[in-house]
């Protein structure tokens, strides 16, 4: 399977730089809010992006002058007719698109540029990088409309990146938290100019992409298990596995050439 660009409709799907794909939510008219639509075609990118081996990097973004707005209201509004099971099923649904970001195989940076309020702040943070603007506003405003606090893994994914605290305080408030805050308390990597996001979003991508494609696989998945990891040990013994499963690569061996050779290596993802 692999990825098809696709230059219309609700998701975009680009290749800007060789092996970095960028999804983009296009439904600037709406701040690209969710509806069950976008969020099956962005499952499906990601499912092929995912047996696709020229994707070394995903960036996702949103058209217009927001990332993600959240779920849209009119297809909210529309589920409300729904019955318990089946309102679950579709909730279950939605959640396994940001299950599928955090899953990836490969590096997923979120450039977000204003709102990235509600689902759209979980989609933001089941990304491994986030690059934002003094613009950009994640809110966790779930609380504020009566629901609970938390929504397509945002309990998991926030006391992660933050800590419990600043994640506590962030969801029982629903308050905004706009780009330089962000950037302090660690829930951005990078903090830019406006119009500039998606060249530095670009930038770290192109920096990720120019190393091993395997090694980078097996650090994204070391590092989703260690922080979870029961002891140093349970931890220790998934890094050694992946760390002679990579040196027995060609890539590995390329690399060693040409570090003696003092010359750039050429990674074939082999």
């Amino acid at each position: 399977m692999t990825l098809d660009l696709q230059t219309d409709g609700p998701l975009l799907v680009s290749e800007p730089a060789p092996h970095v794909f960028e999804l983009r939510l296009n439904r600037p008219d709406r701040l690209n809010a969710l509806d069950p639509d976008l969020l099956s075609r962005l499952r499906q990118a990601l499912d092929a992006a995912a047996e696709d081996l020229r994707v070394r990097v995903i960036v996702l973004s949103g058209a217009g002058r927001g990332f993600c707005a959240g779920f849209d209201l009119d297809a909210l509004g529309a589920t409300w007719s729904a019955g318990l099971p089946e309102l679950l099923s579709a909730q279950e649904s939605w959640a396994a698109t940001c299950q599928r970001l955090v899953d990836h195989p490969v590096p997923v940076i979120a450039a977000v540029t204003g709102p990235a309020v509600g689902a759209g702040m979980s989609l933001a943070l089941a990304a491994d990088l986030r690059v934002v603007t003094a613009e950009t506003s994640f809110g966790a405003a779930f609380v504020r409309v009566g629901l609970s606090g938390a929504d397509l893994g945002l309990s998991w994914t926030l006391p992660r990146t933050v800590g419990m605290g600043l994640a506590a305080e962030i969801m029982f408030t629903g308050r905004q938290v706009r780009g330089e805050e962000a950037y302090r308390i660690g829930l951005a990597n990078r903090l830019c100019a406006g119009p500039d996001v998606l060249a530095v979003a670009l930038e770290l991508a192109a920096e990720i992409a120019a190393n091993s494609p395997f090694g980078v696989r097996l650090t994204k998945q070391v590092l989703h298990a260690g922080v979870d990891a029961s002891s140093f040990t349970a931890a220790t013994e998934i890094e050694n596995r992946n760390q002679i499963l990579a040196s027995r690569t060609e890539d590995m061996a390329e690399a060693y050439r040409a570090l003696r050779e003092c010359r750039k290596p050429t990674f074939r993802n082999r």
